[in-house]
């Protein structure tokens, strides 16, 4: 983030929703305090802590990044801020890579871009990765569903209508962990079964181990 070259980065308010987290993240962030605004705050599940950083913001656009993310352009946001004032659009994303040397784990993004890229021509999602909303819209749309126990990204992004949707080219980075911790068949899997109930939404109100540890998720499965 602190690479960006956003001219108004300095005076941005960045809210981190700390879920009683235990690998120093409210103290990692609390350190760039000298570069940014920040402040840490209670979250949760991420749509509850995505929806506590949304209460808080006043600015006009909200930007909705995961801890694991890194910013692989340093015009992104930039050129995110821009497009979403030039083509009034309501929600914006940007391709998504994995910095593991695993050519699985690259495959597996490159095929989540090259979905995302034909989809944003009929039923355009975005992940949470990296999703920057209109407040305006946000609110409107009633923010991230809070009952959902998984997908809460993907459940509000794809309410979103075509011509107010856009992908801006620069991408980020961000780590295999979900791929490690969950597997990488299980979340193809997962993938394409979410695809598949796009329109069901008690689909992602139900448990599906999403959090769940790998031992726990084999124990069930």
């Amino acid at each position: 983030m602190s690479r960006q070259d956003y001219p108004c980065l300095s005076a941005t308010k960045v809210f981190v929703a700390d879920a009683n987290s235990t690998d120093g993240t409210p103290e990692i962030a609390c350190s760039y305090a000298d570069r940014f605004d920040i402040e840490v705050i209670p979250g949760g599940l991420p749509a509850v802590g995505r929806n506590a950083g949304a209460a808080h913001a006043a600015s006009r656009f909200l930007l909705f990044v995961d801890a694991d993310v890194s910013l692989k352009d340093p015009r992104l946001l930039r050129r995110a801020v821009a497009t979403m004032k030039r083509r009034r659009l309501h929600c914006l994303t940007t391709n998504i890579w994995c910095n593991s040397r695993n050519p699985v784990d690259k495959l597996i993004y490159a095929g989540n871009n090259l979905v995302q890229y034909f989809a944003s021509w009929t039923k355009p999602f975005a992940t949470g990765m990296f999703m920057m909303f209109s407040r305006e819209r946000f609110f409107q749309l009633g923010g991230f569903n809070e009952n959902a126990l998984f997908a809460e990204d993907y459940l509000l992004s794809k309410r979103v209508a075509i011509l107010r949707f856009g992908v801006v080219r620069g991408g980020v980075l961000t780590s295999n962990r979900r791929l490690k911790r969950m597997g990488r068949m299980w979340m193809i899997y997962m993938f394409f079964r979410t695809a598949f109930n796009t329109w069901n939404e008690d689909y992602f109100l139900r448990d599906r181990q999403y959090w769940e540890e790998p031992e726990e998720l084999h124990h069930s499965a």
